[in-house]
């Protein structure tokens, strides 16, 4: 390790540091100290209506209130420079205009026209409690830009005087920040009826003049997800930032660390937080984002508030010197059907797996629920849907099965082979290839089969958390599907199971179990071939994993599991005992023996090899 030595040039550097933050904090204080003073002789001294002194005690506004709206406007007054306000400015007070439909109620601020609380009328939390998307200053929206003085502005730090009008049955909110009546910046809000989607413009008009159009203006936007599921190390395993950019793409930042990028053309970006999102849409794309992720959790934790921390901060461009773009807002639920509806892509934030996993949920396992549970309990409908999939499935088991019971005829003269060539490996390995070429079996064709029904077990892996219909349904004894059901609480936290005992992960798990016997004892009979895995030992091994990272799951995925597999032991007992015949079986392969194989290139290919590396192998005793 290398020793660490005095640096003088560094302690210099934090000396030169320190004493000129200390300056600037003197500084600004002895400014703001004699600006108070100014402003309290002011409002003593100043006349009223009558020509009288205005009494400090007055009641139409308290001393103090009064003061510091008339400090706010000297002293944005001050750093505004050429960008001076109108007299209405100081009419302006703190308060808060309501948007509100039948989905979302909606509150913006005067200060900055952001907005400050988001809440979704039709939904509660695991605690029963409203579901807001924005609350308590967890959201911050802001515009910075540069004037022609060479001043900075923020918006979120000047109060806007808002208008608040009808345009048919939407509401229509102005938020202008006048420099004069005919000289302004304005956001736009317009919220029609029944939606979850919000217009939001952005304009100026008169100011061309005013902004440095040689800088361009920044639209930050940050935003701390709000906890309000069960399992917050779950939820958090499915909040991520998701965008769509470069005419098409759909990226997202990583879900389980801290993450940022750099990206062009971004038309949307979503703050989703598992079930919910909070979206910004933009009909023109901004040519350039620069998206953040900060990981809030770190364990399970009922005191857990927040899960991701996002920012986002875009360049705005200058046209004609005035800034004018149309944008949207969307606070709503994360869920594939009303996404759609709004026909903007968002329902790509859904993570429903990349490639074919993806196409798989969209196309089939999506619609397929959603007429299910149309008009059956949710819980009878992943039921049934499991019943739909396996039946689909059963022409690939069925091959499984068969390749399986060739193997297990032909064990009698493989364990003959084995014991004949237990001292050499290579020899070994070329008779059993041959007896499997004269009998006419594979050992690929029981593994084909399975791969087949990877990317539907996959799909299903990534359909069940992300399903919003299945949030706060019941069934049995679980209380949300959406989430892991409750049997027994712990006293204490066993690490990666949690401070709970689920019982569809054990049901499940059980029913893993029986399913691994049948597939695998007969494997376990047979003596290991070199380098292949110990089959008892993943018997054993995938029920526990199931049992144990499975008890935060959803319930309705531990359900799917469950049902599967008994499925599956049922469709594999009739196989078994109703359609295969291994006496026949038997018979084919003592047929196939008798007749001569052609080998094709590729077998013809690997013996050689094999007969090769034997050769050498003998080179190298003598």
């Amino acid at each position: 390790m290398e020793e660490k030595k005095f640096d003088p040039f560094q302690f210099i550097g934090f000396v030169l540091i320190a004493g000129i933050l200390a300056w600037m904090f003197y500084n600004n204080a002895a400014e703001r100290q004699k600006l108070e003073t100014e402003q309290q002789q002011e409002t003593v001294t100043a006349p009223d209506e009558r020509g009288q002194s205005a009494n400090k005690d007055t009641r139409a506004q308290p001393i103090e209130q009064h003061t510091t709206d008339s400090l706010r406007n000297a002293e944005l007054q001050t750093k505004l420079g050429a960008f001076s306000y109108s007299a209405s400015l100081a009419t302006v007070q703190e308060g808060e205009q309501v948007l509100e439909n039948e989905k979302i109620l909606v509150k913006v601020s005067n200060k900055g026209a952001q907005i400050t609380e988001v809440k979704l009328k039709e939904f509660v939390d695991h605690q029963e409690d409203p579901v807001y998307l924005v609350k308590n200053g967890n959201d911050a929206f802001n515009i910075n830009f540069a004037t022609t003085d060479n001043h900075v502005l923020n918006t979120q730090d000047m109060h806007f005087e808002p208008s608040l009008t009808k345009n048919g049955d939407a509401q229509v909110l102005s938020m202008k920040l006048k420099t004069s009546n005919n000289s302004y910046l304005e956001y736009r809000y317009e919220l029609k009826a029944d939606s979850y989607m919000m217009d939001f413009s952005l304009r100026s008009q008169g100011l061309g003049g005013t902004f440095n159009s040689n800088k361009p203006a920044e639209l930050s936007w940050k935003h701390k997800a709000l906890r309000r599921e069960k399992s917050v190390t779950y939820e958090n395993r499915y909040t991520r930032l998701s965008y769509e950019h470069d005419g098409g793409k759909y990226s997202k930042l990583s879900p389980a660390s801290d993450d940022d990028e750099d990206e062009e053309d971004v038309v949307w970006l979503s703050y989703r937080q598992h079930f919910f999102s909070a979206a910004l849409l933009t009909d023109q794309p901004f040519k350039s984002a620069k998206l953040s992720s900060i990981d809030l959790v770190e364990e399970e934790g009922k005191d857990v508030a927040f899960t991701k921390e996002y920012a986002a901060a875009i360049p705005l461009a200058y046209n004609g010197g005035e800034l004018n773009y149309n944008l949207d807002y969307y606070f709503g639920p994360t869920d594939f059907k009303t996404m759609k509806g709004y026909d903007r892509g968002l329902e790509n934030s859904i993570p429903f797996g990349w490639g074919i996993f993806g196409w798989i949920n969209k196309y089939v396992f999506t619609p397929l629920f959603s007429f299910l549970s149309s008009f059956l309990p949710y819980g009878i409908a992943i039921i049934i849907m499991t019943i739909v999939v396996r039946i689909a499935l059963s022409p690939v088991l069925y091959k499984s099965y068969v390749s399986q019971a060739k193997m297990k005829v032909l064990k009698p003269e493989i364990t003959e082979i084995n014991e004949k060539y237990k001292d050499d490996a290579m020899k070994r390995q070329q008779e059993t290839m041959k007896l499997w070429g004269k009998a006419g079996v594979s050992p690929m064709s029981g593994c084909v089969p399975a791969l087949l029904q990877m990317p539907v077990f996959y799909a299903l892996f990534m359909f069940f958390p992300t399903a919003f219909a299945l949030r706060q349904k019941p069934f049995l004894w679980a209380e949300d599907l959406s989430s892991y059901d409750t049997i027994a609480e712990l006293p204490f936290n066993i690490p990666f199971y949690g401070d709970h005992v689920s019982l569809f992960p054990i049901l499940a798990s059980v029913a893993i179990f029986f399913y691994m016997m049948m597939t695998t004892g007969q494997q376990m009979q047979t003596q290991q071939q070199p380098g292949m895995p110990n089959m008892k030992f993943i018997m054993y091994l995938s029920p526990l994993i199931m049992l144990i990272f499975f008890n935060n799951y959803a319930s309705g995925l531990s359900l799917y599991y469950f049902i599967s597999n008994l499925l599956t032991i049922g469709i594999m007992l009739v196989i078994k005992n109703y359609i295969i015949d291994e006496d026949k079986i038997h018979a084919r392969i003592e047929e196939n023996k008798k007749k001569p194989k052609k080998q094709n290139k590729f077998q013809r290919r690997m013996q050689e090899m094999m007969e090769q590396a034997e050769a050498q192998q003998k080179a190298k005793k003598r």
